[in-house]
């Protein structure tokens, strides 16, 4: 009996989508001989809504705008008829710039708040935000300024929008919370500020060593208002950071909760029972690093899986860091969809042999 393979597909980060990566493992697994089981896996960010896919009652189309304001239309989808999954990206990503128009300093998390404020209306009671691949380092202040909140300056001034102008922020006029039960789901556990704060991903958006620092100084600013607002322990949360900050965002403007996003769509995606009985897992990604082990959809794959005593292959372009006992098919710069299904064959057939013999 040909042995079985969990294949945990994501997307390599702008190279590579998530249909693509699973359809390419698929063809390997078949080639080296073994029978796939495809699972789409996400960590809050890219891919959520089609990880979820086969545990939706339904998706609906809203109107809100991208991370410069332009008007779009993004899908939500629904677990059940009050719980409602918005995958923040959809909204406020990079995905949705042009490399020239990447800019911290201006772009906005207004369209999550917008989406927040559509689902409300359409009967959610409880909404998960997937957090992760963000074009934004505003704290969550642009979703706030969707829900009436006003940021200003020591002259009372409204700021800009973006996290440019947070280094100037003296003040917050308080909206309204949406009457919906808010959650985040992490990619990350960085803090809001500090040496390990949401600045750590800031270059990834478009930062210049310079903007960074402002950037960072935005963020303090913020988490102090939050602490003359009687909230200082959110700055310092596990996760506050993710996402440029929108889930200290979340946490302070919506009253929500964070939790990590792998475990949670791992959960719901019925892992641990694919798992079971398994003669390996697959998992791989753009670039895994230390990173990938704070939180990160392949980090918590290989926790789990060596959990269960199934060994795991590790497919990434750039590897550092991996643990040990995984086997790493690594190098080459970035992979074409072919490179990753040749490379994937030939090292499942391997792992096959090894583990007949």
């Amino acid at each position: 009996m040909a042995p079985r393979v969990v294949v945990v597909a994501q997307a390599f980060k702008e190279t590579l989508p998530s249909r693509v990566v699973a359809g390419a493992l698929e063809r390997a697994v078949v080639a080296a001989g073994a029978v796939p089981q495809i699972l789409y896996g996400s960590d809050g960010g890219d891919g959520l809504l089609d990880a979820l896919a086969p545990r939706l009652e339904r998706r609906t189309t809203h109107e809100a705008v991208d991370p410069l304001g332009r008007p779009l239309q993004a899908s939500v989808g629904w677990l059940d008829a009050t719980t409602a999954v918005v995958e923040s990206r959809l909204v406020c990503g990079l995905s949705l710039l042009d490399p020239e128009e990447r800019d911290p300093l201006s772009t906005s998390t207004r369209g999550v708040g917008q989406l927040i404020l559509r689902v409300a209306a359409n009967g959610a009671r409880q909404v998960y935000v997937g957090l992760g691949g963000s074009a934004t380092m505003d704290g969550g202040v642009g979703m706030a300024r969707a829900w009436g909140w006003t940021p200003r300056d020591e002259t009372g001034d409204e700021l800009p929008e973006g996290g440019g102008s947070l280094a100037k922020l003296a003040q917050l006029d308080p909206g309204l919370r949406p009457e919906v039960a808010l959650v985040g789901l992490c990619d990350v556990r960085n803090p809001l500020t500090g040496p390990r704060g949401a600045r750590v991903y800031a270059p990834q958006k478009g930062a210049s060593p310079t903007q960074v620092e402002q950037l960072a100084r935005g963020m303090e600013r913020l988490a102090g208002v939050a602490a003359v607002a009687g909230r200082a322990e959110l700055a310092g949360h596990p996760g506050a950071g993710a996402a440029g900050g929108l889930g200290f965002g979340l946490l302070y403007f919506g009253d929500g909760t964070l939790q990590q996003g792998a475990g949670w769509v791992l959960r719901r995606i019925g892992f641990d029972a694919a798992i079971s009985g398994a003669a390996l897992v697959v998992a791989g990604e753009g670039a895994f690093d230390q990173t990938s082990l704070e939180g990160k959809l392949t980090g918590e794959v290989i926790r789990q899986a060596q959990g269960a005593g199934v060994p795991v292959l590790l497919l990434a372009p750039r590897a550092s860091d991996v643990p040990p006992g995984v086997t790493v098919e690594a190098g080459g710069g970035r992979w074409s969809a072919d490179d990753l299904e040749r490379r994937a064959q030939g090292a499942v057939a391997r792992i096959i042999r090894l583990l007949a013999n």
